[in-house]
């Protein structure tokens, strides 16, 4: 069954089609471009290529298709002038369609890819991860990392269309589906407190007959938040929300090289240490952090460091996070179940002791 979600961005709006095995509507869309004179092209990665060859072919065999490696590392320099090459070998122009087919690291440097390439092609999001399909498939932001940090370099670039086709979780990895929960724990610790209990109740897997229907509430509650303040400008709360555990989050990848902890394990992580942060500066209680270490641990998340890491080095990481305003950084903290604010200002002495309870050293 299928159903899809709009995101209202004026000329920009799209859809979002959610739903089991339904790449088939986008094959026939594809097609039907291709009869009119569009060009299309695939971008996806080698594990896609390995575990979701049939997808692939019914989504369109014949098509173009460059195939990059997995991984995060894959979100740098070399790889974003791979696509460009590859884009102007088969000659898309402005009315072409790139459809990007993978998780975060593909949507964000595909999406790159197009927002850059001859200023702006269409692209077509098709999420093949958890944390794709509730998070960064959605929203517009693209983007590659640095040495110096994690999304540096970027554009907005909302894509065309998102097709949210939940079988393609049949083959991720278990550690992937939990690295995607960390997402959908920070929805429900963001703005859904409903949410929240469910996956208190009982942890969200594969098998469970709601998770559809989740993934589809985590699309809803980031789509209100971008239609409220796209680019991120809003002088507090808005779209900055949703970086709820990424400051602490991002600063583990760079410092670990982007190869130790997935994405969505790092951010969990970075919850705890978020929980912890917003306790010391008195706005939950210890029982917020209590609930916050069980739901990740529950989804066999990292609550803390496998190994300790030089606490000056993260101070340094998150120092050249893109959150900074005015040399200062901003926080993401929680203010009860399912409410979470911005807040600068904040004493790095604070910070660093969260970061230690979580077992930076």
């Amino acid at each position: 069954m299928e159903n899809s979600l709009r995101v209202n961005l004026g000329e920009r709006s799209y859809d979002l089609f959610f739903g089991a095995g339904i790449l088939g509507r986008l094959r026939a869309e594809l097609d039907a471009a291709r009869v009119v004179g569009r060009r299309v092209a695939v971008v996806t990665d080698t594990q896609i290529a390995l575990r979701q060859a049939g997808a692939l072919e019914a989504l369109g065999g014949d098509y173009p298709r460059l195939v990059l490696p997995a991984g995060e590392g894959t979100k740098c320099l070399a790889q974003l002038g791979r696509v460009w090459d590859f884009l102007a070998e088969h000659r898309l122009d402005r009315g072409s369609l790139l459809v990007a087919v993978g998780g975060g690291v593909i949507g964000d440097l595909a999406g790159f890819a197009a927002a850059s390439y001859l200023r702006g092609i269409p692209f077509i999001q098709v999420p093949t991860t958890l944390l794709a399909m509730v998070d960064s498939s959605v929203g517009g932001k693209t983007g590659i990392n640095l040495g110096a940090g994690k999304n540096l370099v970027g554009a907005f670039h909302q894509p065309a269309a998102v097709h949210v086709d939940t079988a393609l979780l049949a083959t991720l990895p278990p550690r992937e589906f939990a690295a995607g929960m960390a997402e959908v724990i920070k929805y429900g610790l963001l703005g859904d407190a409903a949410l929240l209990a469910r996956l208190e109740r009982e942890p969200l897997t594969f098998a469970s007959g709601d998770l559809a229907a989740v993934v589809r509430r985590c699309c809803a509650i980031k789509a209100g938040i971008v239609e409220a303040d796209e680019r991120e400008t809003a002088a507090e709360g808005g779209r900055a929300l949703l970086n709820l555990g990424h400051t602490f989050g991002h600063a583990i990848e760079q410092v670990t090289g982007y190869g130790v902890y997935l994405h969505g394990e790092a951010v969990a992580v970075g919850l705890c240490a978020a929980a912890r942060l917003s306790e010391k500066l008195g706005l939950v209680g210890a029982s917020m952090v209590s609930r916050v270490d069980a739901v990740v641990a529950a989804h066999g998340l990292p609550v803390r460091l496998r190994e300790p890491l030089p606490l000056d080095s993260l101070a340094a990481a998150m120092g050249r996070d893109k959150k900074v305003r005015a040399g200062g950084l901003r926080f993401v903290v929680l203010r009860a179940p399912g409410e979470a604010a911005t807040l600068g200002g904040v004493d790095p002495a604070l910070a660093a002791a969260a970061f230690r309870e979580v077992g930076a050293a």
